[in-house]
């Protein structure tokens, strides 16, 4: 998501407190929420399939294998 995107989030979110938004611009608002949190979930998941726990015996193990475990 590029910064133009990201401000104009932050933009509609002061608009609503100082007024209701209306429908066109509240529906925008949750597409663009939508598509941040979709990315940021994602950039989330790739760092936690990129984590190794080292253990104090020294034996490594991806992230992934220790939530299948659960």
């Amino acid at each position: 998501m590029n910064q133009e995107k990201k401000d104009r989030i932050s933009e509609l979110t002061a608009i609503s407190r100082t007024r209701e938004l209306t429908d066109t611009e509240a529906a925008e608002r949750e597409a663009l929420r939508r598509e941040y949190l979709a990315e940021w979930r994602q950039g989330a998941k790739q760092t936690l399939d990129r984590t190794v726990i080292l253990y104090p015996d020294g034996t490594k193990k991806k992230f992934d294998e220790q939530r299948d475990k659960k």
